[in-house]
């Protein structure tokens, strides 16, 4: 299927989704919201993708003028209509994401990168939620994964501040997890990606429910999740091939069953 905003192709095992630069306009970002969640909704499906990997091509992440396409439209009546929602349709899927940001990730754009599992930067990266400075708020889920991933206060001074951070400071509070000259930036995302992709399917789905899920529950009910999660393992044939490759010093071949 072709698509207007982004790009995506297969290889082992991973999608390699691009988003494309896009001009200021509503039309465009609604279609890029419409596609990703199309796109983001086959992902789910195709067991021949285990590991998503979300490349942004220098300022495609950056939507920081805050122009009326990145949030809700008002019509004639004085009824908001839809929000372009770009994180949610990644945020929902069960295998992990890597984001390999090229560029800025600012506003909506690191909402969307706060979504994915994994971030990959460029030193020359810069990251921030300044809608403050417009008298907005963050609306694509930066208020609640941000201060998930690095803590309460400091999304709290990025958020009430608007400040920008460099890669090197985001890579110190944990808003990203690597960072790497941009000639070697895709090469790194991509051997990470592939050998993610090696692991058990079935494995890497649940690692991702029991962390999501876990945040939101007590202690003891997370660890009983994780406990419930790792017995099921043991019903699988992955379990039994990653046991017969072990024994057959082997690299096993999973079918995520």
């Amino acid at each position: 299927m072709s698509y207007q905003t982004l790009t995506c192709e297969k290889k082992e095992h991973v999608a390699i989704v691009s988003l494309l630069d896009l001009p200021g306009e509503p039309e465009s970002v609604a279609l890029l919201s419409n596609e990703l969640s199309g796109l983001c909704a086959e992902m789910g499906w195709d067991e021949g993708i285990r590991v998503i990997l979300l490349v942004v091509h220098e300022e495609a992440l950056s939507m920081d003028s805050f122009p009326d396409a990145y949030i809700a439209r008002t019509n004639e009546g004085g009824q908001e209509t839809n929000f372009f929602h770009l994180a949610e349709p990644i945020a929902k899927l069960d295998k992990p994401v890597i984001a390999a940001i090229k560029g800025k990730a600012i506003g909506q754009g690191l909402e969307l990168a706060l979504a994915c599992d994994i971030r990959i930067a460029s030193e020359t990266s810069l990251f921030g939620l300044p809608q403050i400075k417009s008298g907005l708020i963050p609306w694509d889920g930066g208020t609640q994964r941000l201060s998930r991933l690095v803590g309460q206060g400091k999304a709290l001074e990025m958020m009430l501040t608007g400040e920008v951070l460099e890669a090197q400071e985001a890579l110190r509070i944990g808003l990203v997890n690597r960072i790497f000259s941009p000639d070697k930036l895709m090469t790194a995302a991509m051997e990470m990606a592939k050998e993610m992709a090696s692991k058990g399917p079935i494995s890497l789905r649940y690692i991702k429910e029991a962390t999501y899920k876990g945040m939101d529950m007590t202690l003891e009910q997370g660890l009983h999740l994780e406990a419930d999660l790792y017995l099921l393992i043991h019903t699988t044939k992955d379990r039994t091939e990653g046991i017969r490759a072990f024994q057959q010093k082997r690299i096993p071949k999973f079918e995520g069953k």
